[in-house]
């Protein structure tokens, strides 16, 4: 949308600013600032502080950041998340497995932040140590590019991809469906449907995971991996989907899952995910990701 003035008109811009990235110079409210409306719910999450705040009297735990003690993200590093995530931008350029050689998207994506400084320690913590206490923070910052992606089509369902059995066994908890239930209050009303699943012995089974591995590597190795279960057909066919993940590389599980969910009679209109990393350049070097752009997808 163009915000520029009309010719003659004085142009008068209110700008509403996050306390948080913009603390006042003087506290003027001892009131707990909180993101329920309801005088109930904000007191449950008084009580949730101070729980974790006797636990961490009992297990101490160190900020996943930056190393300070009582909390496992401090809020200045929670701030700084906050920032890193303040502006979504799209994000399928940097993902090889997401256009064609045209340079035409197959599939839009939408990011929240770039995977980098306190983002990516925080999520790397989420995600591979069991630090499952961040997913309110993160799954905030999902929520709003979520919110941002979808903007003006609010009958849209949004679709989790699936994690392997293994990597659940390990972890005990699978990162994308707990990022979502992170953000349920800001996706409040948008439906999430898991239809997809691991299908197995199609895929081609290589070491290591896809850490290391190239654009070609990764998409011989996500290819014929997922399906969309039989008793989740009937709830996508026909419908407005976006795919949801955690973190964007080459793009090719995000591929993986919109080619199952194109074959289910799904309308994939895109993707988001948390964050996007920095794609190699042809020398190997860290490539720019795409600047903030309009990121509704239509």
């Amino acid at each position: 949308m163009d915000i520029r003035p009309l010719a003659g008109r004085r142009a008068v811009t209110r700008v509403r600013l996050d306390p948080d990235l913009n603390p006042p110079a003087e506290i003027i409210s001892g009131r707990h600032r909180s993101d329920h409306g309801s005088a109930l719910l904000r007191f449950t999450d008084q009580l949730a502080g101070a729980a974790a705040d006797l636990l961490s009297l009992a297990v101490p735990v160190d900020c996943v950041c930056c190393g300070a003690e009582d909390r496992a993200l401090c809020i200045p590093c929670g701030r700084h998340i906050r920032r890193l995530t303040a502006v979504p931008f799209r994000a399928e350029s940097g993902a090889p497995a997401l256009m064609d050689v045209d340079g035409l998207v197959l599939l839009p994506v939408v990011a929240a932040g770039v995977y980098r400084e306190e983002l990516a320690q925080a999520l790397l913590s989420f995600k591979r140590h069991g630090q499952y206490q961040l997913k309110r923070s993160l799954g905030r910052a999902l929520g709003g590019a979520v919110r941002a992606a979808i903007d003006g089509f609010e009958e849209t369902c949004l679709v989790p991809v699936p994690t392997s059995t293994k990597a659940y066994l390990n972890r005990g908890f699978s990162p994308v469906h707990l990022l979502l239930a992170g953000a349920s209050q800001q996706l409040a009303g948008l439906p999430v449907a898991d239809v997809l699943a691991k299908s197995g012995g199609a895929v081609l089974q290589l070491p290591g995971g896809q850490k290391g591995l190239d654009r070609g590597a990764r998409a011989q190795r996500v290819r014929g991996s997922m399906r969309v279960t039989v008793r989740g057909q009937a709830r996508v066919a026909g419908r407005r989907c976006v795919i949801i993940d955690d973190v964007l590389t080459t793009g090719a599980t995000l591929a993986e899952a919109a080619r199952a969910l194109h074959a289910a009679g799904a309308k994939v209109a895109g993707a988001v995910v948390l964050a996007a990393t920095r794609p190699p350049d042809a020398e190997g070097h860290s490539a720019p990701p795409r600047g903030p752009a309009e990121t509704a997808m239509t």
